[in-house]
């Protein structure tokens, strides 16, 4: 079960993708900054930054969104799990 922390911060994150974003693609290719088709660690914390995730926990956050949605274990966010993922917040 998640924590209330947790809830706020992809409260957070999906407020962000639904009032800045057209649709989740975009907000993935947004953050993709080398557009590689992967959100790596450093992307995921412009997503928190963006989201207004505070930045004393921005580091713990990313590493922890990472660990629970990276199926493939490479330590990214592929846009297929990027997709999975936007499903389990809204």
């Amino acid at each position: 079960m998640a924590s209330k922390k947790e809830k706020e911060i992809l409260s957070k994150i999906k407020i962000l993708l639904t009032q800045e974003f057209d649709n989740p693609e975009d907000a993935f290719n947004f953050f993709d900054k080398n557009n590689d088709g992967d959100l790596v660690r450093s992307e995921v914390k412009s997503l928190l930054k963006k989201a207004k995730v505070g930045k004393f926990i921005r580091g713990i956050v990313s590493s922890k969104l990472i660990e629970k949605f990276d199926e493939s274990d490479d330590e990214r966010i592929a846009w297929k799990e990027f997709k999975s993922a936007i499903k389990d917040i809204a």
